[in-house]
């Protein structure tokens, strides 16, 4: 990693240059920019993650740190390549005046004629598409979950400021159970009359399971509390008896439904590169989120 202080856009981006040439790749195979908002403190776990998700999308990383809006603007930069990444990668500290207009010194770091996605590992912005440097993706990433205070408030938040290409790390951790979901009622085509999901008492992604069941089913669909970890049970009310999906451990579930034998099921919690490298897959609106996030506003606002 080479260190650049009182810096700017022009100079990093020449950084990445001469790091192409030492390396000896002057193509990188870089597929899309990943633009990382995150404070200091969670700014080096944040980037690990992309580092592993890069290794299924090889991407320029922009790690930006907001700090201090007052006083003079300061950017100061360490770029790099290789060393266990799939691109490129710059992590930009930026204080001063300049924190007010962050999209300036990363708008020409941009890979020209790609896309690019913004994740904001903890806290996001309360309106992630207008804001300065979510306006310049085309994907948006935020996780309620990762928010210190309000989880389910923060997903209420994105959910009534949906706009296309916004998505929620709450939402693809239920990837694995509403595939379960749904092929446990293609082997029981059978009417649902009513539906239970049951997690820890703060869970965004149950809140958002809770809305996808309703859209979906078009049926009541009550909320639980356990002990977590996550979600540990849902179940789905039929003329033939419940059809259920238990996980107590965060690792195994247990398939239960009418007239035949439990059977396990592997459902274990994903880690946040895993999760961040499934939403990269995809930069295309999420037409099923956008639903959900939908019904989860009515849901609240009939409360």
């Amino acid at each position: 990693m080479i260190e650049l202080t009182d810096t700017n856009s022009s100079k990093i981006a020449a950084e990445f240059v001469q790091a192409r040439t030492r390396a000896g790749s002057p193509a990188m195979g870089m597929v899309m920019t990943l633009i990382i908002v995150a404070p200091e403190d969670d700014a080096a776990e944040a980037m690990l993650a992309a580092k592993r998700a890069s290794r299924e999308h090889p991407s320029r990383v922009l790690g930006v740190i907001l700090g201090d809006a007052r006083g003079a603007g300061h950017v100061n930069a360490q770029v790099g390549s290789g060393d266990g990444w799939g691109g490129e990668t710059a992590l930009i500290r930026l204080k001063g005046e300049v924190v007010r207009h962050a999209e300036s010194v990363v708008l020409p770091l941009l890979l020209p004629d790609s896309p690019v996605a913004i994740w904001w590992p903890t806290t996001p912005p309360a309106d992630a598409a207008t804001d300065p440097l979510g306006a310049l993706a085309q994907r948006r990433i935020t996780d309620s979950a990762a928010v210190s205070r309000g989880k389910s408030t923060a997903m209420l938040s994105q959910c009534e400021s949906y706009a296309p290409g916004n998505t929620d790390l709450s939402w693809t951790r239920l990837t694995p159970w509403r595939a379960l979901l749904a092929a446990a009622l293609d082997q029981h085509p059978l009417k649902v009359s009513g539906a239970k999901v049951t997690a820890e008492r703060v869970s965004p992604s149950a809140d958002l399971l809770v809305a996808w069941l309703a859209d979906r089913l078009k049926v009541d669909v009550a909320r639980g509390t356990s002990d977590g970890p996550g979600i540990t049970e849902v179940s789905m009310d039929t003329k033939e008896g419940p059809i259920r999906i238990s996980r107590a451990d965060g690792r195994l579930a247990t398939f239960t439904s009418p007239d035949r034998p439990d059977r396990p099921v592997a459902l274990k919690r994903r880690e946040v590169p895993a999760l961040l490298a499934e939403e990269l897959r995809r930069l295309d609106e999420d037409d099923v989120y956008a639903a959900t996030a939908a019904r989860l506003v009515k849901l609240r606002g009939s409360k």
